[in-house]
């Protein structure tokens, strides 16, 4: 058993903040982060209107990340003039 001196120190985790979250999007960021995404995925993940819930279920079950995002994207962001769109 470890006593507090030769306990190994942890790293805390990269989005716990002593308080409550200020901003919704920073919140959205880490918990996507935190789940594996890419910054640039998880920074525009976390901007738009996509369920946060939806993405880390998907990722729990073993989905990649970028297609977890693929798979809940919104219709608005698919290209119709794809020929496997039709």
């Amino acid at each position: 058993m470890f006593t507090d001196q030769s306990r190994p120190h942890a790293s805390p985790a990269p989005c716990r903040s002593p308080g409550p979250p200020l901003d919704v999007v920073e919140w959205r960021w880490c918990r996507l982060r935190e789940a594996g995404f890419p910054p640039v995925l998880a920074r525009s993940l976390a901007r738009k209107h996509v369920d946060l819930h939806a993405l880390l279920e998907l990722v729990d079950a073993g989905c990649p990340p970028e297609l977890a995002a693929r798979i809940l994207a919104p219709l608005d962001d698919v290209d119709l003039d794809q020929p496997w769109a039709s």
